[in-house]
């Protein structure tokens, strides 16, 4: 995706193996996430509201 933004790793992530769960997330004019051990890997994006609801649990 294009476009400068910060990544910021969840609190909750494992450690660095390969077998860990490690995620990132980017808040542009989207919400972004990734696996944060394969940064060149794919993103998955969603609209501001729909990472609320997310969150949020709703």
């Amino acid at each position: 995706m294009a476009g400068d933004c910060t990544w910021r790793k969840s609190s909750y992530s494992g450690g660095d193996s390969v077998d860990s769960n490690c995620v990132e997330v980017a808040f542009s004019q989207v919400v972004r996430v990734r696996d944060s051990k394969n940064t060149a890997g794919p993103e998955l994006s969603f609209s501001a509201e729909t990472w609320q609801a997310f969150v949020s649990g709703r």
